[in-house]
């Protein structure tokens, strides 16, 4: 939560033999949920698991009755946010909108009262039309086929540079570690690079190359990639170095 720039005011736990159908957590928790809502003033409500539509749906309505509107997360929307955040380069922000539109196609459920049939069709009564469900989900779709067309132009871009990489005859090694595991610290270390660093998930997400003068006097070429995986790449031929790192 901190990662994404909110403030926890309380955490609540619980025990379930399985998760309850309709709310996940229970009448009993939604509603010591609802006292920490109204006590802390809260507005949002995050779930350290996977919700389905129907529960973050029924969990929203029980949360803001007779109250002000409260919105519920579930550990994916919350990753989302954060990426959404991070996210710096074209190519992350499409991929971010990606993730986040597929996940959202899953979760359009029947939960509002503008859903009943629109007039259409070419007679004087009008056919069954669409329903605004259908138009959202066809409207999700068309922006997804789009996104992943400029992906895969993006895409034959760095196959494009990889290649040239590639030819270049330097040997290539990579930072490897889970997100918070120190992976931008030891690339500042080792290339004097300035990445940002911060005690944070997810800090940094963005594929980012640096050019720095290392020694042995026989320079060394460090390539960094800043995406789920920290990359390097050196040669101990006589050029300046490269080197590349990234994060999950």
């Amino acid at each position: 939560m901190e990662s994404a720039g909110a403030e926890v005011c309380e955490v609540l736990a619980g025990r379930r033999d399985r998760p309850d159908a309709a709310t996940f957590a229970g009448s009993g928790k939604v509603e010591e949920i609802l006292a920490a809502c109204r006590l802390h003033g809260a507005k949002n409500v995050v779930f350290d698991h996977a919700l389905t539509a129907v529960q973050i749906r029924n969990l929203e309505k029980q949360l803001s009755e007779g109250g002000p509107e409260v919105r519920v997360y579930d550990r994916t929307d919350l990753i989302l946010e954060i990426f959404a955040q991070r996210a710096r380069s074209h190519e992350g922000k499409l991929q971010v909108e990606l993730a986040r539109l597929e996940h959202l196609s899953t979760r359009l459920v029947r939960g509002w009262t503008h859903l009943e049939r629109q007039r259409g069709g070419l007679s004087k009564t009008g056919g069954p039309g669409e329903k605004q469900i259908e138009l959202d989900r066809r409207m999700i779709g068309e922006r997804v086929k789009k996104l992943k067309e400029r992906l895969k132009k993006v895409a034959r871009v760095r196959a494009t540079q990889r290649a040239a990489r590639t030819r270049s005859g330097m040997l290539r090694v990579s930072i490897v570690g889970y997100t918070n595991a120190g992976k931008s610290t030891l690339f500042n270390r080792l290339t004097r690079a300035g990445a940002y660093v911060a005690d944070q998930l997810f800090a940094t997400l963005d594929p980012t190359t640096r050019r720095t003068g290392s020694s042995p006097p026989s320079a060394r070429r460090w390539r960094r990639p800043s995406t789920p995986t920290s990359c390097c790449t050196w040669s101990t031929a006589p050029i300046p170095t490269t080197r590349s790192r990234s994060t999950p």
